[in-house]
C-alpha cells in the first residue's frame, strides 16, 4: 500500500511539474517587450518574411554596387546579375500537396507523388542555380581587374555575400 501511494504521489508530482514546465517561465506567453519575433520563434518555423529578405538583398546589392563603382557600360550586366538572383516564380509555386488529396491516395501513391514533387523542386532549383551562375560569370567578365578583386573579396560564394553582420567592406586599396 505504501509503495502504491509513493508511486502515485511521484507520478502526480511529475505530471504537475511537466505541465508547469510546458507553460514556460512566462506562463506560455511571450513578452511583448522582447520585440517581434523574439520569444516567438516557434510560430515562424524557421521561415523568413519575404519582404524582409528582399529588403536585405536590395541593401546588400546597393552596397556591392557602390563598392564596385560600376560604369554606365556595366549597368546592363549588373541588372542581369541582380535579376538572376531573384526567386523564380515556379519556385514560389512549389508548395506542399493538399492533405485532403493526399489522404485519398494509398501509401505507395503518396510516396510516388512526393517523389515527383521532390524531383520537380530539384529541377527548378537546378535551373535557378544555372541561371544565377551564368549571370554571375557574364557580370564578372564585364568587370575590370580591380573590380573583380573587390567582387572576389566581398561576394564569396556560400558565405551569404558577407558575414552575419552584413556586407564586408571592400579591401582597402594599397598605396
Amino acid at each position: 500500500m505504501k509503495t502504491n501511494l509513493k508511486l502515485s504521489l511521484i507520478a502526480g508530482l511529475l505530471a504537475v511539474t511537466g505541465a508547469v514546465y510546458a507553460q514556460g517561465p512566462m506562463g506560455g506567453q511571450c513578452d511583448p517587450a522582447m520585440g517581434p519575433g523574439i520569444g516567438m520563434r516557434h510560430d515562424r518555423m524557421g521561415k523568413m518574411d519575404p519582404a524582409r529578405m528582399q529588403a536585405m538583398m536590395e541593401k546588400r546589392d546597393a552596397v556591392l554596387k557602390a563598392q564596385l563603382k560600376l560604369t554606365p557600360a556595366q549597368e546592363g550586366a549588373w541588372k542581369t546579375f541582380v535579376d538572376a538572383r531573384k526567386p523564380a516564380a515556379s519556385a514560389a509555386n512549389l508548395q506542399r500537396p493538399d492533405p485532403v488529396e493526399m489522404a485519398k491516395l494509398t501509401t505507395p501513391e503518396r510516396l510516388d507523388k512526393m517523389k515527383t514533387l521532390r524531383e520537380e523542386h530539384q529541377k527548378a532549383m537546378t535551373a535557378a542555380m544555372t541561371k544565377h551562375d551564368e549571370a554571375t560569370r557574364a557580370f564578372y567578365t564585364a568587370l575590370t581587374p580591380e573590380q573583380q578583386k573587390v567582387f572576389d573579396a566581398v561576394a564569396l560564394p556560400g558565405h551569404g555575400h558577407g558575414d552575419r553582420k552584413g556586407f564586408r567592406p571592400a579591401p582597402a586599396a594599397k598605396p
